[in-house]
């Protein structure tokens, strides 16, 4: 093959272009995140599962915020009729938000 006038081989080398064929690329090992080796033909492995991954965590979560939003709602409609909210009195609010504060902990376990 005929170089075009005015180029040289050196020309050729420096853009990167060659006569050789490309050399075959190295084939890799898998690894995890702590060096050990990936087996790809092994089966799935069994999942750790993490803290919240309970069954418990969205039925609690979500009855323990809607106590507190009962709670706030009784307080404000009938607070003073309800003995022990009338006796309590305006911490009656700090309950009903400390319950929903306590509700979005738990949505936080939830997965």
């Amino acid at each position: 093959m005929s170089e075009p006038i005015g180029r040289k081989p050196q020309d050729r080398r420096r853009r990167g272009e060659t006569d050789e064929p490309p050399a075959p690329r190295e084939t890799t090992k898998r690894v995890d995140a702590f060096g050990a080796e990936i087996d790809e033909d092994a089966g799935p492995e069994r999942r750790i599962t993490g803290p919240g991954s309970s069954r418990w965590v969205a039925p609690t979560f979500i009855v323990v915020g809607l106590l507190g939003v009962a709670w706030l709602v009784v307080y404000y409609i009938a607070g003073r009729d309800v003995p022990v909210m009338a006796r309590i009195g305006d911490w009656n609010i700090l309950i009903g938000m400390g319950l929903m504060a306590v509700s979005l902990g738990l949505s936080m376990m939830w997965k």
